[in-house]
């Protein structure tokens, strides 16, 4: 007894086929969509360009992280020494200070200099005269435009040992002189406390764009039920920018070890360098002025390290709770 059985090549060739054709039909439609908005396309072609260029192809030399970097042999002919870079540096002295002065700065960064727009927004937005609230915004908008190096004279003038503004009144209270510049136990004060005066402004932006954003019959309906302005800025004001806040607060986090160099350069001194010497600075004076290049790529590439396990980390927690996240 012969049992037929039915071929089922016939079926998945015939699925295969209906795949290549909804294929090349998707990639006619992609041609056609193109050859209409060329410029537009072409325009693409640009910040394409940029990243790929300024953004992808250095990471070409992330390999003189696990080399003897030489110049004169090039990053090709330079000898692999493997991990021995970032053992030489985790085997340092100065890693435990390096590490902490990054960390506690960002994180009192963190913890200071991010709320502080938000509530600046909420107060821009709840002040009725337009006047005093353009007067407010530009007042605390013009810092941002102020050079780092302009920031860190006024800095010196203001807080300077002996003719520093401030030490001069306490002088004359009868109070002691402060050396605020040079002084590891000030330095973080001082310098978060001149970014979230400096920066405050230009972050508030995003946040009044978003609380403009929110459906004023909201507020209407929430006043009508007997709710205060507080209750309306924490029931109404803040959950309609809180995906904007969510979505900063990732970014921030991403760019948790990176702090800046040339602020802290400006500012660190031989008194406070216990407390203003971080990871950054320390790339600059041992890659760009010492020539050190392997040793400090490696530095910078366990510093990536940690932003992007970071990013992943917070973003995923975002996802998960608030059910907001870059991705």
């Amino acid at each position: 007894m012969q049992t037929k059985l039915k071929p089922p090549a016939a079926g998945i060739a015939g699925t295969t086929l209906s795949q290549r054709e909804r294929f090349r039909s998707e990639q006619r439609r992609l041609c056609r969509r193109i050859l209409v908005r060329y410029d537009l396309y072409l325009m693409l072609l640009i910040p394409v360009a940029w990243y790929l260029i300024f953004q992808y192809g250095p990471m070409y030399g992330v390999q003189i992280a696990f080399k003897n970097f030489q110049p004169a042999k090039g990053i090709v002919g330079s000898p692999w020494v493997g991990v021995d870079n970032f053992e030489r540096f985790f085997s340092s002295y100065y890693f435990g200070r390096l590490l902490w002065n990054t960390i506690s700065i960002s994180l009192y960064s963190l913890l200071f200099s991010f709320p502080i727009p938000i509530l600046l927004a909420l107060l821009i937005n709840e002040i009725r005269s337009q006047s005093f609230k353009k007067w407010l915004q530009n007042v605390t908008y013009i810092p941002h435009f102020i050079s780092v190096v302009v920031i860190v004279g006024m800095l010196q003038l203001f807080l300077g040992a002996q003719t520093g503004f401030i030490n001069v009144l306490l002088h004359a209270a009868g109070a002691e002189k402060i050396a605020f510049l040079n002084s590891g136990e000030w330095f973080k004060t001082v310098f978060i406390g001149s970014n979230i005066w400096q920066n405050m402004g230009w972050q508030s932006i995003i946040y009044i764009a978003a609380l403009s954003g929110i459906n004023p019959q909201l507020y209407e309906a929430a006043k009508m039920d007997g709710a205060s302005r507080f209750h309306r800025i924490w029931h109404v004001s803040i959950p309609g920018i809180l995906p904007i806040i969510i979505i900063l607060l990732i970014l921030d986090v991403g760019h948790f070890m990176n702090i800046g160099f040339e602020k802290i350069l400006l500012m660190q001194n031989n008194l406070n360098k216990d407390a203003s010497d971080v990871i950054q600075t320390f790339i600059y004076t041992n890659g760009i002025l010492k020539g050190d290049f392997g040793y400090t790529s490696a530095i910078g590439l366990f510093n990536s390290v940690i932003n992007f396990a970071l990013l992943i980390l917070i973003n995923r927690f975002a996802r998960k709770k608030a059910e907001t996240s870059l991705w």
